[in-house]
């Protein structure tokens, strides 16, 4: 089996967000590897991964990173891969981490999620490579028709909630 996601994190620090992703390609039976890389601390590493990804056959990268999170961006430089970043939350509540993933120059694009938001940067993964996987693409639609059937169950639920003005 051979990884087509790859996980990346600026420090094993980051994997109680990143692991959400990695437990969402798991459920989807995609093949991905993990690694923890630094913008800073390991840059050639990074440049070396960023550029070899591809023939790994790595098609989507997803990049977690805080406060700085240089990573992500570091890795779209070298490569013509998607690159999905995650902020991970940090300093001023992540604020900073997401402006420095989403401020990427002309022709360096990052698709940016929230805020510790790994696993719809997984999901997002998951959609790009569907676009010519149709099992795939029908795991995915049962999953998001397990999401509506979760709050049409809630609602059921809270209808059965009495309040003394409560009028439903």
């Amino acid at each position: 089996m051979n990884s087509i996601v790859s996980i990346i994190m600026g420090s094993t620090s980051d994997l109680p967000v990143m692991e959400k992703a990695a437990k969402f390609l798991d459920e989807m039976e995609i093949p991905f590897e993990m690694n923890a890389l630094s913008a800073h601390r390991t840059p050639e590493e990074v440049e070396e991964f960023a550029k070899g990804a591809e023939e790994r056959g790595i098609r989507v990268i997803i990049a977690g990173a805080g406060m700085a999170a240089a990573l992500p961006g570091v890795v779209a430089a070298s490569t013509t891969l998607p690159v999905i970043g995650v902020p991970i939350k940090g300093m001023l509540d992540g604020l900073d981490a997401m402006l420095s993933i989403i401020q990427m120059p002309p022709g360096i694009p990052v698709a940016t999620v929230g805020v510790n938001g790994a696993q719809n940067a997984a999901i997002l993964a998951a959609e790009m490579l569907a676009i010519s996987n149709p099992a795939l693409a029908e795991k995915l639609k049962a999953y998001k028709e397990s999401l509506k059937q979760k709050i049409v169950k809630a609602n059921a639920e809270l209808a059965e909630v009495k309040y003394k003005f409560k009028t439903n």
